[in-house]
């Protein structure tokens, strides 16, 4: 401590005694007063005494400590001044785990109703700093954190109604069937549990930003039944789709009506999707190549123009196992190079990017490689160097005896490395 207490005392802060706390306390200059009320070896009546202090810094100094007495926290929970009330609930909050309604002992009991008057604190701001303080609480006081989570600030509720353990599957349901606040739901759906009752009452709801948190929280226990439902509703609800794709455990049924109307560039991540089964697979790869084929014929009549939707119809037909060799040789044969080019990424997982530079620089050993990552034969490989390369025949690298490519796997593999390949 420093200051005037220590020039008081000549330059030692030393035990104080009873009576020279008495005179500090009635001291006329009030930052004598405040260091003292900082002290933690002062006796509760003095402390008490100094919550009653016509300065509002000593009384925030009382409210901060401590050891100030259980009378005094109850008496400053309805100081006027703001500051004084928030030091208060952010150290009440430390002191508030296994407190109840209904304690035997009188000053828990005090301390309780203090919580419970700062809970009811008519400046938000108060309420803002005893919701986060308590947000994480296991054993916080149900009865105020049940208050806190049914305020009318969306600050204020929103921390307990995210975070709060004591907040049990029935709380939450009553809350969500109460017409709560803007913004209170989805607070709920970002819980790290939402258990499959909280789930069903939330998409039973209007609340569309509610859902979409909902749909994208990997830990809510929503019901294939519900999402189903929720996959009905959800054609013009953009907000729900990116979620809706991206959600694990999607069923067939569900994937596939998504598959109708989501955008181009989500129907690549749904038919890249790897945790859906194989029936399901086929069903969406089936809507996504109609999807395809539309999305092309309101376009351009040959090629894709959209890469993203080029990318899906390509994921769509290697998961219905149509995308192979005989397939990609006719798209070379009729020259859609912009298909082979995408087949080809797809198929030996390279970025596009490195396969456009190859063909632009009409690399014959670089398309080698490419068509050898991607498990295409070497008679393949020639064709890509004449049809997609445009290269003349005397510059064309054609197969050795026996269908092997003119290139040792070495020899294959710098050349990706040289185009970029990671």
């Amino acid at each position: 401590m420093t200051g005037f207490l220590k020039r008081l005392l000549g330059g030692v802060v030393r035990p104080l005694n009873y009576d020279r706390a008495k005179e500090l306390a009635a001291h006329p200059d009030a930052k004598v007063r405040a260091e003292l009320a900082d002290r933690t070896d002062v006796k509760a009546e003095i402390l008490y005494f100094l919550a009653e202090d016509g300065d509002p810094e000593v009384r925030r100094r009382v409210a901060a400590n401590a050891n100030a007495p259980a009378q005094a926290n109850l008496l400053l929970s309805g100081d006027q001044s703001d500051a004084v009330r928030g030091d208060l609930a952010a150290k009440i909050a430390r002191i508030a785990p296994g407190l109840s309604a209904h304690e035997q002992d009188r000053l828990r009991r005090v301390t309780y109703e203090a919580l419970d008057v700062l809970a009811r604190d008519q400046i938000p701001k108060i309420r803002q700093i005893l919701a986060e303080a308590l947000k994480d609480v296991a054993d916080a006081p149900p009865d105020v954190i049940r208050r806190l989570a049914r305020d009318a600030e969306l600050v204020v509720a929103g921390p307990v109604l995210q975070y709060s353990v004591v907040l049990n599957d029935e709380d939450l349901l009553e809350i969500i069937g109460a017409n709560p606040i803007p913004g209170a739901l989805a607070a709920i759906s970002r819980r790290s549990v939402v258990n499959v009752r909280v789930c069903d009452a939330i998409a039973a709801t209007e609340d569309v930003d509610a859902i979409a948190v909902l749909l994208g929280n990997p830990s809510a226990q929503i019901r294939e039944e519900t999402l189903d439902r929720l996959a009905d509703r959800a054609t013009n609800i953009e907000a729900w789709h990116k979620p809706f794709i991206e959600r694990p455990h999607l069923s067939a049924k569900t994937a596939t009506k998504l598959a109708r109307f989501v955008a181009a560039s989500l129907l690549q991540t749904l038919a890249a999707r790897q945790d859906l089964g194989s029936e399901a697979v086929a069903a969406v790869a089936a809507v996504v190549a109609r999807r395809i084929d539309e999305i092309e014929g309101a376009a351009e009549p040959k090629g894709v123009s959209d890469e993203a939707a080029l990318m899906a119809r390509i994921r769509a037909m290697n998961a219905a196992g149509k995308l192979d060799e005989n397939c990609i040789s006719a798209a070379l044969a009729s020259g859609d190079a912009a298909f082979v080019v995408a087949a080809l990424s797809l198929l030996s997982e390279l970025p596009l990017p490195l396969i456009r530079k190859v063909v632009d620089t009409r690399s014959a050993k670089g398309i080698i490689a490419v068509g050898w990552k991607a498990g295409m034969s070497a008679d393949l490989a020639a064709q890509f160097q004449v049809k997609l390369l445009r290269l003349p025949v005397s510059k064309i690298l054609n197969p050795e005896a026996g269908g092997k490519h003119p290139l040792s796997v070495d020899e294959m593999e710098w050349q990706l490395e040289f185009f970029g390949a990671q």
